[in-house]
């Protein structure tokens, strides 16, 4: 079981904090969290720092803990500039960084991006291809059909070899199925924080039935889960508050992310957190939506023994 926090990156116009910033990340490496975790929101009206940005950061307070982005939505990205971001992200951490990828969906606003709505999959997979080429091999002559380079290298490479480990975050079965069989890209899958334990245990079965069918060990292939929490003395207040946070977030009221959540008293969080376990996460990413510190605190001293940490 490894456990990891959220990255705080929602912060509106001058409210960035670098002090607290820095205390939190230091406090997280202390209490003995596996990594921290940034997520990708580029448009939207819920102020939110660059996933990228705020890695850099956390790694010049940090001097163990890992840090990761799940996930970056490198459709709508240059697949040469992403790679090169997390090349240098991986050399100035000395090897700290882990990386999530994911289509983003049919409703992304691809307009915005540049981006043909009906090759969205098709541009993922080939910007997949050249970001890892990149990382892996000294010059990289690629045709395709969104991307071509001719005697093209990026140096330096990652500081992890061959390249930092690459989860894939998505939903539908056909997605999984894709993401678990295609060798030599990812070595996990990460469960997305919308998605209710039910549903993320079917999404763990589709993966290591893939697994299996390729023939892969499916103990080489890690599971994760982000989850939405809130720990509170009083299970009431502890629901209404994430509830409206989690609107805040999403720009509506959903019945499935809040049923998704977790909150209550340590003990309920508790409870809920080894169904997680049992539907197969080998690590959970916490992320609370308020008081960040304080979660941190509760989680490490309150929760985490109760599963046996």
């Amino acid at each position: 079981m490894r456990f990891a926090m959220s990255i705080p990156q929602f912060h509106a116009d001058g409210e960035f904090g670098p002090a607290a910033f820095r205390a939190y990340l230091a406090r997280v490496e202390r209490l003995g969290f596996d990594s921290a975790w940034a997520q990708e929101q580029t448009l939207g009206s819920k102020p939110q720092l660059g996933p990228a940005e705020t890695m850099a950061y956390a790694a010049a307070c940090t001097e163990r803990l890992r840090l990761g982005c799940v996930v970056f939505v490198s459709t709508l990205h240059s697949p040469a500039h992403l790679a090169k971001s997390i090349a240098s992200l991986d050399q100035i951490s000395r090897g700290r960084i882990e990386a999530g990828f994911g289509t983003g969906g049919k409703r992304r606003p691809f307009g915005a991006f540049g981006v043909d709505p009906d090759r969205y999959v098709a541009r993922f997979y080939e910007g997949l291809e050249v970001m890892t080429r990149l990382w892996r091999e000294s010059h990289v002559d690629f045709s395709g059909e969104f991307w071509q380079l001719a005697d093209a290298s990026m140096e330096p490479k990652p500081f992890q070899k061959p390249n930092p480990p690459l989860w894939f975050g998505g939903s539908g079965r056909t997605a999984l199925r894709r993401a678990a069989m295609t060798p030599g890209l990812f070595s996990g899958f990460f469960g997305a924080g919308q998605a209710t334990t039910e549903k993320f245990a079917e999404q763990v079965r589709t993966v290591r039935e893939a697994l299996a069918e390729a023939g892969r060990p499916a103990q080489d292939f890690a599971i994760a889960k982000r989850v939405y929490i809130a720990v509170d003395d009083d299970a009431r207040r502890a629901r209404e508050r994430i509830n409206d946070e989690l609107a805040a977030l999403y720009m509506t009221r959903s019945p499935e992310t809040e049923a998704a959540a977790i909150a209550g008293t340590p003990a309920e969080c508790a409870r809920r957190l080894h169904e997680v376990l049992a539907a197969g996460a080998d690590l959970i990413l916490f992320t609370p939506l308020f008081d960040p510190a304080g979660h941190a605190e509760r989680l490490a001293g309150e929760v985490l023994p109760e599963l046996g940490r």
